[in-house]
């Protein structure tokens, strides 16, 4: 704090100042900087009390000087906590005791002195009453602004210039679009209110101004050039956005209210209309457009706001400039307690100026009700604000009053430009009401009787403006209620004609994905052997001068040999999956925790010169004519990073979009994504996604942390062909299965468990020939036995074979096949049924898997396994338990040589 309540002795504060300046001039204020050019800065300076002329001292005066440069300082961090920004409020212009003149040493009679200002409104000297006036109307009127939180001067004196100036009044034509987009948002709410009681719609009323402020955010963007805008956002006023922003046209809307719009033919099970996104055309009065879309959205509030940046981002990526011009907008549309509440939101806030998850700066829309469900901010928050959290990344906050629909538009442009200039988030609290309940069945007077009193007698933000503009002699009576009452009537028309239309029989049915999928061809995954040459070539092939770290070095070397010596482990199978893919053209991101290096030190797919810390990326010089390899170490997040990554995959589907955990068991964090997104987006709005999720598993003996993935949590979401799940225990294998996701036309998300001591494994090699020839293998046969002699047949994923395998080569068992189950699912019977169908028929069948029963692939593979093997299939495994594994490292190898021991029992 620059100032303080005694000001005495401010010698502390005239120091503290004069240090900051002499070490940097920029870093203080340009008053203070002119205070410390003028030798004198008061000097002599005559100033009047009443009708007495009074002579000061020049270091009087010098002080006086400092005490003003101090309150307008207050003004600029405290001035917002008295801001007239609360529709609903009774007490205006609430007086703050760190704004108070006598705060600074001064008095009633320093109201008409002059003091040297330079820098505040643009003024070379004004008088204190005038000083004061101006902090008045820039900082406490309907717009509270904060950003003297921001580090950044060139920033804080970019907002100052623009918020100390005076504001023009908008003209005529400015009046009438906000007149209008009023109108609209209103009639459309009441409209449906009307002819739809009780069902839910999560109105807009009390907050139409949104309205009115995504249409400043819009007609800025089209007049400045931006080409495109993405909205995310959740429920409340998502029917008034995608009718009057996205112009989703009114009898569809109306179909949906009708439940007539046979929404399963199109994307199996459907949604409430109040999830659905849309695309479309916003289309300016004046005639300007710009291409928009809202993002489909779960109930779960803010988790739309990562997947929207990953679709702005790709967006971005595609059009081959978002590192310069940033050429789409995303504008995230918040609730308050959710902006408060969800940890999501301080996640993706943390995001905005990651390398990887850049986009050049969001717009985030606060639509303030003050009232969560029926939660008080009391009990909602901890901060003083609901964007408290938009501090945390020194974003601006604008709180405007959502009852001056002309503040909104001047604080949308103003946060349109600050995004233009600085490429950073900004925010924009709007500061409004809920008429209605959460939704319209709900009565929030039971909880705030108070509020909704206020609510009840309070008239339409719509209401208001007109009547201050007809007051104002702005605009006529007749025009008002005529603009209203043509909107109302093309509300009726639509709905009229919605009316007539035939209402569809029985809903059509729905047909299974899998059948799409089966009659989609393969892709051949097959590459050549100069191809893995010219891969593996990357690898060695340093820059001149490039030091690598020694111990990285030989890794890198041993990719060359294993290729001469035809035998490929797991980050080697991995390199040139992604580098074939990268030469047949298709872009590859790869983001996580410690992904470049790799958890456990087997990538390499970035290194660091050991002596000047410069990195190469040996697959990004694949040559001209691969595509783009994007590899990011993400921040610490899942739920926020797999959500992005997720978005991003919807709005690139030409890319392999891989997210890795650190552990398998990290995916915990992102549990809302798998099952609102990845699990269920095609089903519930058609939307496909081929995002691939690599979860490192295998129980290690390192405790019950970092063993699982969870396998049981994504089979038990696997239904009509929605996602692949596989556990492939080969190099060769994965390096398939990768190509497969990127390559198919069919997309859809893909699950892969991944090794941990497999990576180092020498059994858990491949040849260089299973590269060069085949394809991904659901189901790998054991083609070391007799099949005649067969008295056992024991089916497994992942690493446990290898465990299987020793066992039966030690004790020498003929009489036991191991067949490894590779693919999950889909679930490939037809393959599983023709390997067992090798078999005598009275060979017994085992299931064996290293995870406790009640976990692991067992419950879902067990009735499919029942079914073709046509006996009672047993389960090896772990006995029930509530954690993954146990915490001994000795404990664990006794269980698992039991376990291996008794498969063969």
């Amino acid at each position: 704090m620059l100032y303080g309540l005694e000001f005495g002795l401010n010698e502390w504060l005239v120091d503290e100042q004069h240090e900051r300046y002499l070490h940097d001039p920029g870093s203080v204020d340009q008053t203070w900087r002119d205070f410390f050019t003028s030798p004198t800065p008061v000097a002599g300076r005559q100033a009047r009390n009443g009708t007495t002329t009074v002579h000061e001292s020049a270091e009087h005066a010098a002080i006086k000087a400092v005490r003003v440069a101090a309150l307008i300082h207050a003004y600029r961090v405290r001035g917002h906590l008295v801001a007239d920004t609360d529709p609903l409020t009774t007490e205006r212009g609430v007086a703050h005791p760190e704004l108070d003149i006598t705060a600074f040493g001064l008095r009633d009679d320093d109201l008409e002195r002059e003091f040297v200002v330079d820098g505040f409104t643009g003024q070379t000297t004004m008088t204190l009453h005038s000083v004061l006036n101006a902090l008045q109307e820039s900082y406490c009127r309907t717009v509270g602004t904060e950003y003297m939180h921001i580090q950044t001067s060139q920033e804080r004196r970019w907002i100052q210039q623009r918020i100390e100036s005076p504001q023009a009044r908008p003209d005529r034509a400015e009046q009438l679009q906000i007149l209008y987009r009023l109108g609209a948002a209103e009639a459309f709410e009441t409209f449906l209110q009307t002819k739809y009681v009780g069902q839910k719609r999560y109105s807009l009323e009390g907050g139409e101004s949104a309205i009115v402020l995504l249409d400043g955010l819009l007609l800025r963007s089209i007049r400045q050039g931006v080409g495109e805008a993405v909205i995310g956002m959740a429920h409340r006023g998502r029917l008034n956005v995608l009718a009057n922003i996205i112009g989703k046209s009114y009898a569809e809307m109306f179909h949906e209210f009708e439940d007539a719009v046979d929404v399963r033919s199109a994307q199996g099970s459907g949604d409430v209309k109040y999830h659905l996104g849309a695309e479309g055309t916003y289309r300016a009065l004046d005639g300007g457009t710009i291409a928009v879309s809202v993002v489909a959205n779960p109930s779960h509030l803010e988790i739309v706001g990562p997947v929207a940046q990953g679709v702005v981002r790709a967006k971005q990526d595609r059009a081959a400039d978002g590192g310069e011009t940033f050429p789409v907008l995303p504008i995230v549309v918040h609730g308050d307690a959710a902006f408060a509440g969800q940890g999501v939101v301080s996640e993706t806030l943390n995001m905005s100026q990651l390398p990887g998850y850049r986009t050049g700066g969001t717009v985030h829309i606060v639509i303030n009700n003050q009232l969560g469900f029926t939660t008080s901010p009391a009990s909602g928050r901890s901060s003083t604000y609901a964007t408290d959290v938009a501090r945390t990344i020194e974003a601006p906050i604008f709180h405007v009053n959502g009852d001056d629909p002309e503040a909104v538009v001047r604080v949308a442009r103003l946060a349109f430009d600050y995004r233009q200039e600085f490429h950073k988030d900004v925010v924009v609290d709007l500061i409004c009401y809920r008429r209605h309940g959460h939704s319209e069945v709900d009565d929030p007077s039971i909880t705030q009787p108070a509020m909704y009193d206020r609510i009840d007698a309070r008239a339409s933000v719509r209401k208001l403006y007109a009547e201050a503009l007809v007051r104002r002699g702005d605009i006529g009576e007749q025009q008002v209620e005529g603009a209203l009452q043509d909107y109302r009537g093309h509300l009726e028309r639509a709905f009229v004609e919605t009316q007539a239309l035939p209402v569809p029989d029985s809903p059509k049915p729905v047909v299974p994905m899998e059948v799409e999928d089966e009659a989609a061809p393969r892709a051949a995954t097959a590459i050549t052997e100069s191809t893995a040459r010219h891969v593996i070539a990357s690898q060695t092939g340093l820059p001149q001068g490039f030091t690598p770290h020694p111990r990285v070095l030989p890794q890198l070397q041993r990719r060359t040999t294993m290729l001469d010596a035809g035998t490929i482990d797991w980050a080697t199978a991995e390199t040139l999956a992604l580098g074939s893919l990268l030469l047949d053209g298709v872009p590859v991101r790869l983001a996580g925790q410690d992904s470049r290096r790799g958890t456990f030190g087997q990538r390499h797919a970035v290194l660091t010169d050991r002596r000047t810390g410069v990195e190469h990326t040996p697959l990004s010089l694949l040559g001209s004519r691969a595509a783009d390899f994007a590899l990011y170490d993400s921040m610490l997040s899942e739920l926020a990073a797999l959500a992005f990554e997720y978005g991003y995959s919807v709005a690139r589907p030409d890319t392999l979009v891989l997210w890795e955990a650190q552990f398998g068991d990290f995916a915990n964090g992102a549990q809302t994504v798998v099952d609102e997104y990845i699990s269920s987006s095609e089903q519930k709005w058609g939307q496909r996604s081929g995002v691939t999720l690599l979860l490192p598993h295998g129980l290690e003996g390192q405790g019950p942390d970092h063993s699982s993935g969870r396998i049981e949590r994504f089979l038990q979401l696997c239904a009509q062909g929605n996602m692949t799940v596989a556990m492939p225990s080969l190099p060769g294998n994965y390096f398939h299965l990768l190509r497969q996701q990127a390559l198919d036309e069919r997309r859809r998300p893909l699950v892969v468990f991944t090794p941990k001591s497999m990576l180092r494994s020498k059994a858990a090699t491949s040849r260089l020939t299973e590269l060069t020839t085949g394809g991904f293998r659901t189901v790998i046969p054991d083609e070391t036995t007799d099949t005649a002699r067969i008295r056992r047949v024991l089916v497994c994923s992942g690493k446990v074979f290898y465990d299987l395998d020793a066992y039966r080569r030690s004790s020498e068992l003929s009489d036991t096949a191991i067949v490894r189950l590779e693919c999950l699912y889909p679930f490939p019977e037809e393959e599983l049924g023709a390997e067992l169908a090798r078999f005598p028929a009275d060979a017994e069948v085992r299931w064996v898997q290293e995870e406790p029963e009640n976990q692991g692939a067992w419950s879902f593979v067990a009735p499919h396994m029942n079914r073709l093997a046509s006996r009672p299939i047993g389960c090896i495994s772990r006995p029930q338990a509530p954690a993954p594994a146990v915490g001994s490292a000795r404990r664990h190898a006794g269980e698992q040589k039991d376990l291996v021991a008794s498969a063969f029992r």
